[in-house]
């Protein structure tokens, strides 16, 4: 793995950067910051998710689609977070793109090492972006979802869904529990 930058980056020079490099990355504040290693709880989690956005997707017909991780969401000059997955509505991104420009549902599946920078820095740093609507926060080891809603009116709120259904409005979408936990 290559070192990590010593100067502070642009999401520009990250991206240019990051291209050339092995291992997954953050850039918060222009310092870029490595992603620790996924459990398999994690990387499961977060297939479960992406199937479940994917699967209401299909049911609405919406010219939306649903991604995993590995693309970028830029929440200020210098900071860009890679979501476990999101969901973007619009045109479909160029092949060549690293960057979600306008994301509507983003979701992070919380590990032992990033639990409290997905619940304050990114919870901030993704509802400074006027497109997204949804921030979803999953436990990948307990039956938990706490989803935190931006209403028509500008407020965020927060649920916490132990059983029943994730509903996503808009764009309309919804799914239930069981798809990432199983029958409780």
């Amino acid at each position: 793995m290559a070192a990590l930058p010593k100067d502070r980056m642009t999401v520009e020079e990250y991206l240019a950067w990051s291209e050339s490099q092995e291992g997954r990355y953050e850039l918060i504040d222009g310092v870029v910051y490595a992603q620790a290693s996924e459990r398999a709880a994690h990387a499961e989690m977060k297939g479960l998710v992406f199937l479940a956005l994917s699967n209401a997707l299909k049911d609405k017909g919406r010219e939306c689609r649903a991604l995993v991780d590995g693309m970028g969401v830029r929440v200020g000059a210098k900071t860009m977070f890679e979501p476990d997955a999101m969901v973007y509505c619009g045109p479909k991104l160029p092949p060549d793109a690293l960057l979600v420009e306008n994301p509507v549902i983003v979701v992070e599946v919380i590990s032992p090492t990033s639990g409290r920078n997905d619940s304050t820095r990114k919870l901030a740093g993704y509802f400074a972006l006027p497109s997204i609507r949804h921030y979803l926060v999953i436990d990948p080891d307990d039956r938990l979802v706490v989803h935190h809603e931006r209403r028509d009116d500008g407020v965020v709120v927060s649920h916490i869904l132990t059983e029943g259904r994730v509903t996503l409005d808009p764009p309309g979408l919804s799914f239930a529990l069981e798809e990432l936990y199983g029958a409780a």
